[in-house]
């Protein structure tokens, strides 16, 4: 890695597919190989279906990616939602059904706040479907704001669920 590259985190999900052929598990590889041909892909997680956030009704496909980009966050969002949009994304209603939402969950900078991004992301501590995908690529990767690791801040979360 050079002074200049980052690592990134990325979580992947789609409830719509696009096809017959074109199945959200299919769109979450289609998704890798795009991200892939550009910048170095470090680890692909397994892709976990999960239930609908909010009022969508189609289970999702989730899946995490760790990437090596010389990208800085603001150019790196932009750079996944023109990937987004490739791939059928149109941004309708919040929690909709979406082909292909690619946040950035975590990145080697730390911490990142500007007017159009926040990393961590922030819910993904509270957020199953993104937990499990990440632990299964990066467990030991510390939340740069609560410090916890992403394998201890999946087991918080099913304590409180298994207690909730």
């Amino acid at each position: 890695m050079t002074d200049t590259s980052h690592i990134y985190a990325l979580a992947l999900g789609s409830n719509r597919p696009l096809s017959a052929r074109r199945t959200p598990a299919r769109l979450l590889a289609e998704a890798a190989a795009l991200i892939g041909a550009e910048v170095r892909l470090i680890a692909v997680s397994p892709i976990f279906t999960t239930p609908p956030l909010g009022p969508s009704a189609r289970f999702f496909a989730n899946a995490a990616l760790l990437v090596e980009s010389a990208l800085p966050p603001p150019a790196m969002l932009a750079w996944l939602q023109a990937i987004e949009v490739q791939l059928g994304r149109r941004r309708h209603r919040r929690w909709g059904a979406r082909s292909m939402d690619i946040d950035i969950t975590l990145w080697s900078g730390g911490a990142w706040r500007s007017r159009t991004l926040v990393v961590p992301h922030s819910a993904f501590r509270v957020r199953a479907f993104v937990l499990d995908p990440l632990v299964a690529i990066v467990p030991d990767w510390r939340d740069p704001v609560t410090g916890l690791t992403v394998r201890h801040l999946r087991a918080r979360l099913q304590k409180a669920r298994a207690n909730g």
